[in-house]
């Protein structure tokens, strides 16, 4: 069994430290558990220590099917602490200060944790307030996200339910987990509206930050396919910056000239902003950008020989996907268990990572690739394609892979 602290434990006068763990893992997400899985193999449980708040843990790769429909979106979600590495300390409590002079952790509940090696893996923000009139407005009036587990299923009732009119898909300017699923949902959308016999007379729109459909050439050459087949109207260097619900409008900054575009809309889907979690912003383990800075290849803090970190928080270049973490959490590994020992680090962090493209129902483009946006790809086939087989792959192998594998420490695949 895991060993669970559920109440806080108040610091001492003066700020004394109040426990201490071998490692302590910032982080009860997909990379801190897979690490935690991996680690517990090799150090035992006891030595670990693992913060995090959260009673309930989701694969959130699948809120795109869930908000397609596909899915009831409760398929995507575990208990905590059916998932915490046996032997472990949860400690279920926030992070609210990193303090690595002192070698310590302090928690929002007033505890301040000790650590030999700290491994910071908190997930990403997502900063619904940073646009204006979207949180108060968010799952209403025709606004919806699969970024958000409350509104997944809102999302697919606007789909569902869309008599025509503009549909509107946005992506922001700042780093994002899973960044093609700002497409996905728009995919599943249009082929719903199709099936609904409204489509002739909707108009989808995706108004992306971004300069083009993907990064990524060679699966940029089906995406723009895809897009022309489906007659969706694309707008790139549109920044959502405001919604105006009592108006039902969505104001955009055109990056390349400063001008301020208005689209109405009758559906808008946001894929809102997102950036590290405050604590990680203000601490100093934070690069001047705001993210976890990290040596993008060992995956160690440059200034902090003890510090170690994976997941969406990093400064990484690479997309935020759980396919990333799969491949970082082993390099962290042996790296962390080489510093322990005093050895130099031998494991090297390429930027692979995987992003499943569902283009349609029964239909997925598996873009794979590494830091030089050089694709890696798996299988002995041009990924390129779409194809129903990977489709499956999404919907029923990888969760599998997920829950079975990577949170389980068994995970020696692709």
């Amino acid at each position: 069994m895991s060993q669970v602290a559920t109440a806080p434990v108040p610091a001492t006068a003066g700020g004394v430290r109040t426990e201490h763990h071998h490692v302590l893992i910032v982080g009860g997400g997909s990379a801190g558990i897979t690490l935690g899985a991996l680690l517990r193999r090799t150090l035992g449980g006891g030595a670990l220590g693992v913060v995090e708040p959260s009673e309930r843990h989701y694969y959130q790769p699948l809120w795109t099917l869930a908000g397609g429909g596909v899915f009831d979106k409760r398929r995507t979600e575990r208990r905590e602490g059916s998932l915490i590495p046996k032997g472990a300390t949860w400690i279920r409590d926030a992070a609210s200060e990193l303090v690595p002079e002192e070698n310590e952790l302090v928690t929002a509940g007033g505890r301040r944790i000790g650590y030999d090696f700290l491994v910071v893996a908190p997930g990403i923000q997502i900063d619904w307030d940073a646009i204006p009139g979207l949180a108060a407005t968010i799952g209403k009036n025709g606004v919806s996200s699969i970024y958000s587990y409350e509104h997944v299923d809102k999302t697919w009732d606007l789909i569902r339910t869309f008599q025509g009119g503009t549909a509107v898909f946005t992506f922001p300017s700042t780093p994002v987990k899973c960044p093609g699923a700002a497409q996905k949902i728009m995919y599943l959308a249009d082929d719903q509206f199709r099936k609904a016999g409204v489509r002739d007379r909707t108009n989808v729109i995706f108004a992306s930050a971004a300069p083009s459909i993907y990064g990524v050439e060679k699966y940029a050459v089906t995406l723009r396919k895809v897009v022309e087949r489906k007659g969706i109207e694309t707008r790139f260097r549109h920044n959502l910056i405001e919604v105006r619900p009592e108006t039902k409008e969505a104001v955009f900054e055109q990056l390349d000239t400063g001008e301020t575009v208005v689209i109405p809309y009758d559906l808008l889907h946001v894929t809102p902003p997102q950036s590290a979690p405050d604590f990680v912003k203000r601490s100093p383990l934070a690069a001047e950008n705001g993210w976890l800075e990290l040596d993008k290849h060992t995956l160690r803090h440059p200034r902090w020989a003890n510090v170690f970190g994976l997941g969406d928080a990093g400064n990484l270049p690479t997309a935020r996907t759980a396919a990333a973490v799969r491949h970082q959490a082993r390099v962290v590994l042996e790296n962390l268990l080489a510093a322990r020992e005093g050895r130099e680090l031998p494991a090297r962090y390429d930027g692979y990572t995987a992003c499943p493209i569902v283009t349609g129902y029964g239909k997925l483009v598996l873009a794979e690739f590494d830091y030089d946006l050089t694709p890696q790809e798996t299988f002995p086939f041009d990924q390129s394609k779409e194809r129903y087989s990977m489709y499956l792959l999404k919907k029923r192998g990888l969760p599998l892979l997920y829950w079975q594998g990577m949170m389980r420490g068994r995970d020696r695949g692709v």
